[in-house]
Parts: C-alpha cells; sequence; structure tokens
C-alpha cells in the first residue's frame, strides 16, 4: 500500500477501491454506489484526486456535467508485462500463437526469472 494510502479513511479506501475495480466511473455514479451523498462522494474524489491516486476528467454524462474518476495511471504494473528484458508477446498483438519462438522465449524467460 502506498504512503498515501495509509492516511485514506474508510470511505476514501472504498472510492479508491471501486474505482479501481471498475477502471473508472462517473462521479454521479461514484457516489451512488458508495451509498453517500453527492457532497460527500465530491469530497471523496477531491481528497483522492489530490493525493494523486485517481484523476478526475469533466466530461457531460445523461445530460449533466459531472467529472469521470480513473486510477492513477503509477497504479499500473508494466512490469507485468515483462520477462528479463523482453516484452510479452500478447502485447500489440491480436493472435499470439501459442507454438511460436517468441511465445516460448518468453515463457522461458518468465521460468528463468524465478
Amino acid at each position: 500500500m502506498a504512503a498515501a494510502e495509509e492516511d485514506l479513511n474508510e470511505d476514501e479506501r472504498a472510492g479508491l477501491e471501486l474505482i479501481r475495480e471498475t477502471g473508472g466511473i462517473h462521479q454521479s455514479d461514484f457516489w451512488k454506489e458508495l451509498d453517500v451523498s453527492s457532497r460527500k462522494g465530491s469530497r471523496i474524489a477531491d481528497a483522492l484526486a489530490d493525493q494523486d491516486l485517481i484523476q478526475r476528467e469533466e466530461t457531460v454524462y445523461n445530460g449533466h456535467n459531472t467529472y469521470y474518476l480513473t486510477p492513477a495511471a503509477r497504479d499500473l504494473d508494466f512490469s507485468l508485462l515483462m520477462a528479463g528484458d523482453q516484452l510479452s508477446p500478447f502485447v500489440g498483438d491480436d493472435e499470439v500463437n501459442a507454438h511460436s519462438d517468441a511465445f516460448s522465449q518468453f515463457v522461458m524467460n518468465l521460468a528463468y526469472e524465478e
């Protein structure tokens, strides 16, 4: 858990978890999902954005101005796509041949890392 997350209250932790689980949610739905008032939901989103745990982007949703809340980019762990210095063959390819040399080499690199 990041240092900023240790200082979160229960509502802020629940809000951050919701945003991470959904991958992004409109603020107008965010507070409803958390079962809090719109005012409290806005304060939770503000607190998370102030700590750079989420990003807020202005948008129009169902005809109303709101924000779209997404997890901060630093929450993504790109190391999971790597085996040594080799990028996963699944990145960028629509179809991966499990019998290809690229896939075999990637799996072998994963095995040797451990």
